[in-house]
C-alpha cells in the first residue's frame, strides 16, 4: 500500500518538479505520503485560528455532521489549488449541503501562514460553491507547528519542507471523518468523483442523513482502501436484482390469482 502512495506522490511531485525545473529526490519521496488510519480518532483538543484570526478548537467542527478534512497550504504554487478545485468540482453535484449535512475543514500545513490568506481562500471557494449557508460549511484554518503536527500525524499525512524552494512537498488526498471525529474514509488524487464524496459522507454520517435511495447505493457500492474510491459490488447488485425479481414474480402471481377469483366471485 505504501508503494502505491509513493508512486502516486512521485507522479504529483514530478509535475511540480517539471514546472519548476527540479529533480525529485528519492529520499524525499520516502518522507511523503499518506498512511491510512481508518477508525483512528483525530484529537479534537487542538487549537487553530479561523479566517477571522479567532482561536478555535478543532472540536468546534466535530459535532453532528461528518467532516471532510483537507490538508493543504494556501501559498502552494500548484498541487493544493488543484486539490481544492477538484474538491469544489466534486461537491457541486452532490445532493448534500455543506453547512447543513457536513462541513469541510481545510487546514494549512505551513505554520507561517496567517488568517488573511485563509480568509481569501474561503471567499474564493465559498463563492465558487454557491450554495446558501456555504460560509458556515467550509472553513479554512491556520495553526502553529504543534497543532499541525498532531493533526497530520493523526491522519497519517506525511510531508516535508524544502528550504531550497521554500515549498512543502506533500501528497494529494483528503480524509472524511465521522461526526465524533473518527477517520472513516480517504480519497486520493486531485479530482474527487461526486459519487465517491456522496457515498463517503453517507457512510461517515452513520446513517444520520441517508435516504432510502442512498441506502441502496451504499449497499451496491463498496469502498476500496487501496484506490480511495467506491466501486460497484457485483455480488451485492446480483442480490438486489434477485430480491427485486422475486418481488416482481410474487406480485405477478398475486395479481393473476386475484383476476382468476374475480369472475368466480361474481357468479
Amino acid at each position: 500500500m505504501r508503494i502505491l502512495f509513493a508512486c502516486f506522490t512521485l507522479m504529483c511531485f514530478t509535475r511540480v518538479a517539471w514546472a519548476q525545473d527540479l529533480t525529485p529526490n528519492p529520499t524525499v519521496l520516502d518522507s511523503v505520503g499518506i498512511d491510512q488510519k481508518l477508525g483512528a480518532s483525530v484529537p479534537v483538543n487542538l487549537k487553530f485560528r479561523d479566517e477571522s484570526g479567532t482561536d478555535v478548537m478543532l472540536a468546534r467542527y466535530v459535532n453532528d455532521h461528518p467532516i471532510i478534512l483537507v490538508p493543504a497550504y494556501y501559498e502552494c504554487p500548484m498541487l493544493c489549488t488543484q486539490i481544492l478545485n477538484g474538491l469544489l468540482s466534486g461537491l457541486r453535484p452532490v445532493s448534500l449541503n455543506a453547512g447543513r449535512d457536513f462541513v469541510v475543514v481545510t487546514f494549512s500545513i505551513d505554520p507561517g501562514e496567517y488568517p488573511e490568506l485563509a480568509a481569501a481562500k474561503k471567499v474564493n471557494y465559498v463563492n465558487g460553491y454557491g450554495r446558501e449557508g456555504g460560509e458556515n460549511g467550509w472553513h479554512f484554518l491556520t495553526g502553529d507547528q504543534a497543532s499541525i503536527n498532531a493533526l497530520t500525524q493523526a491522519i497519517g499525512y506525511r510531508y516535508i519542507y524544502d528550504p531550497e524552494t521554500d515549498e512543502y512537498i506533500h501528497a494529494s488526498g483528503i480524509a472524511i471523518l465521522t461526526p465524533n471525529g473518527k477517520i472513516a474514509r480517504y480519497l486520493f488524487g486531485v479530482e474527487f468523483a461526486p459519487r465517491d464524496l456522496q457515498l463517503g459522507l453517507l457512510e461517515a454520517s452513520q446513517d444520520q442523513i441517508s435516504s432510502p435511495i442512498d441506502v441502496i447505493l451504499l449497499y451496491c457500492f463498496q469502498y476500496n482502501p487501496l484506490t480511495g474510491k467506491y466501486t460497484l459490488a457485483i455480488y451485492r447488485l446480483v442480490r438486489v436484482a434477485g430480491v427485486i425479481t422475486v418481488i416482481c414474480i410474487l406480485a405477478f402471481i398475486f395479481i393473476m390469482v386475484r383476476r382468476e377469483r374475480s369472475p368466480l366471485q361474481a357468479n
